[in-house]
């Protein structure tokens, strides 16, 4: 005799339970499925899941040393442009111009202090 649904799903959560299963969930963007989807193509693999802790186990094969490299995100090096550098030098030189009594309260300085407390 079949098993109903509800005698399925009991039978489902006891082996997650026996087996110490858990559930992990990873929202991801187009970029990061697209490079998945390849690599599953490439490895002939048709299931997330599957491929996702393959890449786990493999990277811990690989140990601490090894491992870091491909668990370290890229930084982004920021250049500012010369002309960028400019606009931001003439503002400020342009702040440092304006008469103390034009100053308000609320003007703040990069750290957060007002500017009006930081010039006395």
């Amino acid at each position: 005799m079949a098993l109903t649904q509800q005698q399925r799903d009991e039978k489902r959560r006891a082996k997650a339970e026996r087996l110490q299963e858990e559930d992990l969930r990873l929202k991801v963007r187009r970029g990061t499925k697209q490079a998945l989807l390849e690599l599953m193509e490439w490895a002939g693999l048709e299931e997330n899941g599957e491929a996702m802790t393959l890449l786990i186990h493999r990277a811990h094969e690989l140990g601490p040393e090894r491992a870091v490299h491909f668990l370290t995100p890229p930084r982004h090096e920021i250049e500012i442009s010369d002309s960028v550098a400019q606009k931001l030098d003439r503002f400020r030189i342009s702040r440092e111009l304006r008469a103390p009594a034009l100053m308000l309260s609320d003007d703040l300085d990069d750290t957060g202090v007002p500017l009006v407390s930081a010039c006395t």
